[in-house]
């Protein structure tokens, strides 16, 4: 049985408009509070924690109502299509409360936006489980944050080739390419993916699959496994899943400092101007995409957890050496690709260990516990991070990330459930089996 790929490709255009937007909230966000409003790194830092805050509530709340849904058009879909159309627009106010320099507005408006973020978020990721067999989800999950990684590259060009030198130039035209991106990602979704049509036509794929195969048995056993989960998970696999989720929160602690600083980070320390700094997040981003795919093939050998860890040493290493980067030149360049693969190497295989643990009756209410632990890190991490750079040094940054990084190694040792076995033959699919 294949990867339905045309198919999978489509599914994550919804991750595409969110990653899209995250990265100029991310890099383009902190600036106007701080050059605009005149904000401290603290203040700034407690502030773009706010999407983080009402995301812990938000996103299992949503993930929980569209498993519950039971639509027309789907139960992901509704959230999706509604939550982009809500999102685009109050996008378009931002920069003219920037402009009218008027922070009450401003913030009322993220408020507003990022509610509608979280409406949509925990329902565009279970869309992929949702319409992919269980053993193809490492794969999928793949192509999945590979199209996530073309949004942000989407991003980074337009705030390169958009946001103009000076403290204040005019974010309007870069807000306007990235509302446009979401709402054209997620049109094409919509017109392609027709959500009940989709999920029947993959069961009576798996159905035909494991009747062909004579796995027909194996799967009633799984089948039954995940009912006895449904009422009491076992010892072990909680045990797994509070490391995993432990994991989750320190390594999203360590990459969210450095993704939230940079842009100040490098006018600071390494003296760039205006949108130059997306050149180093580029690289980063693009490393991820040509890396995606082969990761998830190397994950089906090697197994998952092992591939989460050699991302995690990769990052650390990396954010070991920025620490002694004086200056910015070539070689921070190449850190950062290396960066972007050890990330792609923890995403790639993190979510499908969370849905590997959980029964599949409730992948949206685990993909939101998935996003409440990596939210928490990003509630806890800008303001720590804004502290430390506010109070002692710039130079804070990149130790910052390198302790939260080493940390999740560590307690990534301790989970034992979750992952899938090498194969023993070369083949294009892989199957994932707990161990």
């Amino acid at each position: 049985m294949k990867l339905n790929h045309k198919r999978t490709v489509f599914i994550g255009l919804a991750f595409l408009s969110i990653s899209g937007f995250w990265q100029i909230y991310d890099s383009i966000i902190p600036l106007i509070l701080q050059n605009t409003f005149h904000l401290g790194e603290t203040l700034t830092g407690t502030l773009m924690a706010m999407d983080n805050v009402l995301a812990i509530f938000l996103l299992p709340l949503f993930g929980l109502l569209s498993d519950k849904a039971d639509t027309k058009i789907g139960k992901r879909m509704p959230f999706i299509v509604g939550g982009t159309l809500l999102a685009v627009t109050f996008l378009m106010f931002l920069p003219v409360a920037d402009k009218e320099e008027n922070l009450l507005l401003f913030v009322v408006i993220m408020f507003a936006l990022l509610l509608s973020m979280g409406l949509y978020r925990s329902p565009a990721v279970a869309l992929m489980p949702d319409l992919t067999p269980n053993h193809l989800r490492s794969k999928a999950n793949a192509i999945i944050n590979l199209m996530g990684a073309v949004g942000g590259v989407y991003a980074l060009l337009m705030i390169k080739f958009l946001v103009g030198p000076g403290e204040r130039p005019n974010y309007f035209p870069l807000f306007v390419s990235i509302g446009g991106l979401m709402l054209g990602a997620v049109a094409v979704l919509f017109f392609t993916i027709k959500e009940k049509k989709v999920a029947a036509q993959v069961e009576a794929e798996v159905e035909a699959y494991e009747a062909a195969s004579g796995e027909k048995i194996k799967a009633a056993v799984k089948e039954a496994g995940e009912s006895v989960v449904q009422t009491a998970m076992p010892k072990d696999i909680k045990r797994s899943m509070i490391f995993l989720l432990a994991s989750i929160f320190l390594w999203f602690a360590a990459y969210n400092a450095v993704t939230t600083a940079f842009s100040r980070y490098t006018r600071v320390v390494w003296h760039m101007e205006g949108g130059s700094f997306a050149d180093c997040l580029m690289v980063a981003t693009v490393a991820a995409i040509l890396s995606y795919i082969p990761i998830g093939s190397i994950a089906s050998k090697i197994g998952r957890k092992k591939t989460i860890m050699a991302g995690i040493i990769l990052m650390s290493v990396c954010y070991f050496a920025a620490i002694f980067a004086g200056t910015y030149h070539s070689l921070i360049n190449v850190a950062f690709a290396l960066i972007g693969v050890g990330w792609a190497a923890i995403n790639v295989n993190s979510y499908p260990m969370i849905v590997e643990m959980s029964k599949g009756s409730d992948i949206g209410k685990f993909t939101g516990t998935y996003y409440t632990f990596s939210m928490a890190a990003q509630i806890f991490t800008p303001i720590l991070s804004g502290f430390l750079l506010e109070s002692i040094s710039y130079r804070t940054l990149f130790p910052y990330a390198f302790i939260f990084s080493a940390a999740a190694f560590l307690t990534m040792t301790q989970v034992r459930h979750g992952d899938s076995k090498p194969e023993k033959k070369a083949a294009l699919e892989n199957f994932d089996i707990d161990d």
